[in-house]
């Protein structure tokens, strides 16, 4: 019943320059666009990326609402092939993006920039074959307790927990979807020993889940006491919501 992230959902305050943001400085390009009366969703994505990509879903509200950004949510990371970090990097701050945290600053590992409605965009390094540049590798959110976050995703939606990055403040726990490629996207719960709890804000959406049978997967998430936030019928049999311990929302969409 588990399947990839279809998509990661966020709020911006001016549609097209957010599109122009990410066409000119990831090359993504409009994969969907759905309009109703009050918003418009566009989604996007590298020109070349696979069926188990992940796609950035931008949802652009009609009547000019500004958005907090909140702490619940961390970034969504995107791939740059190894040995390209650095020049990556560069080659944005050319094209006029602000320096946030560049490569040095993060001992060469990785790097940050920010999209013009300041979400977090992390820079990560992987093989070329694990997807074209710029494609999104995986979406951290914070978790107030481990255990309980990494129960939800291998209990709810039986995703593996795959790897693990222990600092001496923190802890990053990765999960992914069971038999998914390498280009599909992991999520990323991190959690801080501090015992701190996390605002949601409104400028982040949701995670999508994708399934090949809606009603079927819906009815598996409530036996496994996954809260019936949205059911199916509230959203005309087109998607349903869910939320995880946390709040973060979860979409499941076919």
């Amino acid at each position: 019943m588990s399947g990839v992230i279809d998509h990661v959902m966020i709020r911006v305050e001016d549609l097209e320059t957010s599109l122009e943001w990410y066409r000119d400085h990831f090359n993504y390009e409009e994969k969907g666009r759905w309009e109703a009366d009050t918003f418009t969703n566009v989604f996007l994505g590298p020109v070349n990326m696979g069926d188990e990509a992940a796609k950035l879903e931008l949802t652009y509200n009609h009547d000019d609402r500004s958005y907090e950004m909140g702490d619940a949510w961390g970034h969504i990371a995107v791939r740059v092939p190894d040995g390209e970090l650095e020049s990556s990097y560069q080659q944005l701050m050319n094209e006029g993006v602000d320096d946030y945290r560049d490569p040095e600053s993060c001992n060469q590992r990785y790097a940050f920039v920010k999209d013009p409605d300041g979400h977090e965009i992390e820079i990560v390094k992987r093989d070329p074959s694990e997807g074209p540049k710029w494609g999104i590798d995986h979406t951290m959110i914070r978790v107030e307790d481990a255990d309980a976050a990494l129960g939800y995703w291998t209990r709810k939606f039986e995703y593996k927990y795959t790897s693990r990055w222990e600092a001496s403040t923190f802890a990053n726990y990765f999960v992914r979807p069971p038999g998914a490629g390498t280009e599909a996207m992991a999520v990323e719960l991190t959690y801080n020993y501090d015992g701190r709890s996390y605002t949601m804000g409104d400028a982040w959406g949701h995670l999508a889940v994708r399934t090949n049978d809606l009603d079927e997967m819906w009815e598996t998430l409530i036996e496994r006491e996954a809260p019936d936030y949205r059911d199916p019928e509230s959203c005309n049999n087109r998607y349903a919501f869910t939320k995880d311990q946390d709040g973060h929302e979860v979409e499941i969409v076919t």
